[in-house]
């Protein structure tokens, strides 16, 4: 058998592999991502509990750390953050009810409700900072994560962010 045919019947058997190599690593990623989501709420969850805080879940203290010192509709928070199974509306009613929000209907839009924190919010949120702050500090030691693998991490975690929101754009 000559070379050329030879390369080109080793061809499928190359490419069967590296999609096979893919699906194992996409697998693997999806379920890293996941578990790292829960994981973030396992942690918060513990932060506020040895704090003795029991008047919040952690979903609802992800949600008010990313509103911070903004005023946004439940849209927009919906597109800053991921919220695993909740319901943001749902949440944000709930918080604005247990006085960690405050609530006005946009003047543009009157259908629309705008959120901010109140200073109970704002408490909650500087929880939540100050737990994101430990972990900067001890990272890079304890998890051995640094600068180089955080910049080549998120680069491909957006690259991947990009894909998904193709895949739903472009019905791919």
């Amino acid at each position: 058998m000559s070379n050329a045919r030879r390369a080109v019947s080793q061809q499928p058997a190359a490419s069967d592999k590296q999609e096979s190599a893919i699906h194992s690593l996409y697998m693997e990623s999806v379920h890293l991502l996941e578990r790292l989501h829960r994981r973030l709420l396992d942690v918060v969850k513990d932060e506020f509990e040895r704090n003795g805080r029991s008047d919040i879940n952690a979903v609802q203290a992800l949600l008010l750390f990313n509103i911070g010192d903004s005023e946004l509709t439940a849209g927009e928070l919906r597109t800053r953050g991921y919220y695993l199974g909740s319901n943001v509306s749902y949440n944000l009613k709930k918080m604005v009810d247990m006085g960690f929000l405050h609530h006005q209907r946009s003047r543009v839009d009157r259908r629309s409700v705008r959120v901010s924190l109140t200073q109970k919010g704002k408490d909650v949120a500087a929880i939540v900072s100050g737990l994101y702050q430990r972990h900067i500090g001890s990272i890079e030691q304890v998890g051995g994560i640094g600068p180089e693998e955080f910049q080549q991490m998120n680069r491909a975690l957006q690259r991947l962010d990009r894909f998904w929101n193709d895949t739903i754009a472009y019905r791919m």
